[in-house]
């Protein structure tokens, strides 16, 4: 809801008036650089000013305090405040934005023309738009600074007449008026070195410009630096890396705080590398490590800002994240089709399995394809090759039916896509694991992690705020997850014996798709055997599955079975893909009287307990005599874990702390016998 006023800077009670004392206290808290000169007929009056002019970025802890600040600006400057919009929430009337302008804007209504007051407005154009942000801060969104009219003491006089309630009112007020403004992200130096602040809020970042160093909007790299060495301060085990050229111009950066780096060492298997921002051309050049942690949710595993999309960028964000996590490789590293990452991951990772992210290839579609005749046919053609196919002679005949029958044999984008399909097609990589993270299935996503934070035209700083609380965000709905598996038992659906067990071990959402093959089962109506070669049989299973246009038909799984090796593998590859046995294995298993699923397809890393019991081994066995570095990053991981446990309840909470207390005691009896 918009609301208009036109409240002029003195009835206010609560904000430090245009006219009234401007506190000395808050006059010296926000002094910075001297302001740039401005030509007196347009914009500020020649000189050093007490208060900085107001820039796209600076926050405020209250719309109070951004009112107070900018009518103090007005003072120095030699003009007027007044409120030229508010928006206030529907429900509870809660003010979440507003206009602050020069109280010449606009133009007097005309039924006003005729009255005596002499007219003082010129449409004058300067003014501040701020609104509340995720930090719950108000934030400067959009400044224009220059006036069409004189400014200065005499003008500002001409004005300046207030009756002598008014007058009491400011002078008993102005005492009360003490507090200080505080600027979170307000007038920090460009990369550059200059002070001057930045009010373009216009133009996105321009790839091409800069191509070996951060394209940064003004302010950027010394906030950078100055959140980083903040965090440093406040996250114990925080580590980053900043890259900087010859010149020294910032390059790239990486950081990953303490939580995030204790979950490489427990999720760093599979790594999805979200370089979203960086290939849509976003404001902030961003790149996400994520995992999957054990109840099916993204976690993060670092971050990195990079000058571009070059091999040598995602060469350096792979070696910093390397460092961090002491040499520990992927086993899987899930990628957008980028030449550039292929060159930097064959390099740094030569014994990981590189895959391209099938749901990106599928986003794509629409664009690359739109054009084409028969649009919606080839469509459904590649779906069905991609999808549908469970062996690499299906998949051949039907791309090469979809290539020859529709006429696209010259289009460049198939024809690369073929040439890349033992990276992406699913038939192709059954061998691969990937937990989760594969979207083998139609319509399954793999949404970037800062999804609902960051859109194109998020600046730099604001994603730096946003950064924090989505992290806080996701280590919450982990913790409720923890709380939720531990406290609580699933309800059994069916009186299969697989679902009880492992309704006893997974945790609550793994134990939900779990749950899901063994209700599907009952779909599969037929297991008989096809060939017996000594101890390995292979089975077939017939599935009624749905279709399009909701019409059953049925398919056939082929399934290896070795009673020997407690070993059941499965044509459709579900245990790699998604990290648990499928509704066909589970009836080949249940078919030769196996009550139990085999321990070797229970991954830990699905289990409750898991981060209770699972210590990373990153080299925790062969302890540096002199590495002070090494010692602290194994004692933080050890600790951590106790840590997570302390949180599950105050009975865990209590011996958790009475365990560090006797633990630290423990250590002075040592360093007492040492002295």
């Amino acid at each position: 809801m918009e609301v208009e006023e036109e409240k002029e800077a003195i009835p206010s009670n609560n904000d430090c008036l245009a006219e009234g004392k401007c506190d000395g206290q808050i006059l010296k808290e926000i002094n910075s650089e001297p302001t740039e000169s401005f030509d007196v007929q347009n914009s500020l009056p020649e000189g050093k000013k007490e208060f900085v002019a107001p820039a796209v970025g600076m926050e405020f802890e209250s719309y109070d305090d951004a009112y107070n600040y900018y009518n103090c600006y007005a003072k120095e400057a030699g003009f007027r405040v007044r409120v030229k919009n508010s928006w206030f929430k529907r429900n509870s009337r809660e003010k979440y934005g507003a206009v602050l302008c020069c109280s010449s804007q606009g133009f007097k209504r005309i039924k006003d023309v005729n009255r005596l007051r002499k007219e003082t407005r010129t449409g004058c154009p300067a003014m501040i738009r701020m609104r509340v942000v995720d930090s719950k801060r108000w934030r400067v969104l959009e400044v224009t600074h220059e006036h069409n009219h004189l400014l200065g003491a005499k003008i500002y006089k001409s004005v300046k007449k207030v009756g002598s309630g008014a007058r009491s009112k400011l002078q008993s007020n102005s005492d009360a008026e003490v507090r200080t403004i505080k600027l979170y992200r307000a007038l920090v130096i460009d990369a550059g070195g200059n002070g001057t602040p930045n009010c373009n809020v216009t133009g996105g970042r321009k790839f091409s410009d800069l191509p070996h160093q951060l394209n940064l909007r003004k302010g950027d790299s010394q906030a950078i630096y100055n959140y980083l060495c903040r965090l440093q301060l406040t996250n114990p085990n925080f580590f980053y890396l900043m890259d900087f050229t010859d010149e020294g111009c910032l390059r790239n950066v990486f950081w990953v705080d303490s939580r995030c780096r204790a979950s490489c060492g427990f999720f760093g298997d599979v790594i999805y590398v979200d370089n979203t921002c960086m290939s849509n051309r976003y404001e902030t050049p961003l790149v996400a490590l994520v995992g999957v942690n054990h109840h099916g949710q993204t976690v993060l595993l670092g971050c990195g800002l990079l000058a571009g999309e070059t091999a040598e960028s995602y060469t350096w964000l792979f070696k910093a994240w390397l460092t961090c996590v002491s040499g520990q490789y992927p086993q899987t590293i899930i990628t957008d089709r980028c030449k550039a990452l292929q060159t930097a991951i064959a390099d740094m990772f030569p014994k990981s399995n590189h895959r391209f992210s099938l749901s990106l290839i599928m986003k794509r579609v629409p664009e690359k394809l739109g054009g084409l005749c028969n649009y919606d046919a080839i469509r459904k053609t590649f779906v069905k090759a991609a999808f549908e196919t469970l062996k690499v002679i299906e998949f051949e005949a039907a791309w090469g039916f979809m290539i020859q029958h529709f006429g696209v044999t010259d289009h460049e984008w198939l024809r690369s896509l073929y040439e890349d399909r033992a990276r992406w097609a699913p038939v192709y990589l059954k061998d691969t694991f990937f937990a989760g993270l594969s979207a083998s299935r139609p319509g399954e996503n793999l949404s970037p992690f800062f999804d609902k934070y960051v859109h194109k035209q998020t600046p730099l700083k604001e994603f730096l705020d946003k950064y924090e609380l989505a992290l806080q965000k996701k280590h919450k709905e982990e913790t409720l997850a923890d709380i939720e598996s531990r406290n609580s038992s699933p309800e059994l659906r069916t009186r299969c014996s697989f679902e009880l067990q492992l309704s006893k071990l997974y945790t609550r959402e793994i134990f939900k798709r779990f749950q899901f093959e063994v209700e599907e089962m009952y779909s599969c109506f037929s297991t008989t055997q096809l060939h017996v070669d000594g101890p390995i049989i292979i089975f077939l299973v017939k599935e009624r599955v749905l279709a399009e246009g909701n019409r059953r038909e049925i398919r056939d799984y082929e399934v290896l079975y070795n009673r020997s090796a407690s070993e059941v593998r499965c044509i459709c590859s579900c245990f790699n893909f998604y990290g648990y046995l499928c509704r066909h294995a589970l009836c080949v298993l249940n078919f030769n009287g196996v009550e139990e699923v085999p321990s070797k397809y229970i991954l830990s890393r699905w289990k409750k307990d898991y981060k209770r019991f699972y210590v990373p081994d990153q080299g925790s066995y062969k302890v540096d005599s002199i590495d002070h570095m090494q010692w602290f990053n194994q004692l933080y991981r050890s600790a951590l874990q106790v840590v997570e446990e302390g949180t599950i309840s105050l009975d865990h909470y209590k011996v958790a702390l009475q365990a560090f207390e006797d633990s630290l005691n423990r250590v002075h009896v040592v360093e007492e016998k040492q002295d």
